[in-house]
């Protein structure tokens, strides 16, 4: 992949999370995206970010292509992301429905890193 690449590694507490929320807002900013863009990616990092156990560190990775915000999260215990994943959510507000709903793609690897597509959806700047 080509493009620029943000990492930030913080402790997996909640009251952490604000910070990844700063810094996906100011390259929102950057790269001009629509509020419904920047919204959608606020709500994927954090239904993911959510499933993070509170103790130990959590690294989030904002790759930024011309097309596409690809954001990787991790690692978790990637079993019980996986089973999240891949169940039926029927009716429930699960991580699934959330993704299926809010980015463009998303996918767990065996190393327990979710990534996370979002298709850039620029706005026109104000003149």
């Amino acid at each position: 992949m080509t493009g620029d690449e943000i990492t930030l590694t913080i402790p997996r507490d909640a009251s952490f999370h604000e910070v990844a929320h700063l810094v996906l807002g100011g390259v929102a900013a950057r790269l001009n995206l629509s509020f419904e863009s920047l919204d959608d990616l606020e709500t994927a990092l954090n239904a993911v970010l959510e499933r993070a156990a509170t103790d130990g560190e959590v690294t989030v990775r904002l790759h930024l292509t011309g097309e596409a915000i690809v954001t990787r999260v991790g690692p978790f215990s990637s079993d019980r992301l996986r089973a999240e994943l891949e169940r039926d959510p029927g009716e429930a507000v699960t991580l699934r429905r959330v993704l299926d709903t809010v980015v463009d793609d998303y996918g767990l690897d065996g190393d327990g890193w979710i990534q996370l597509t979002k298709r850039v959806e620029r706005q026109e700047p104000a003149s």
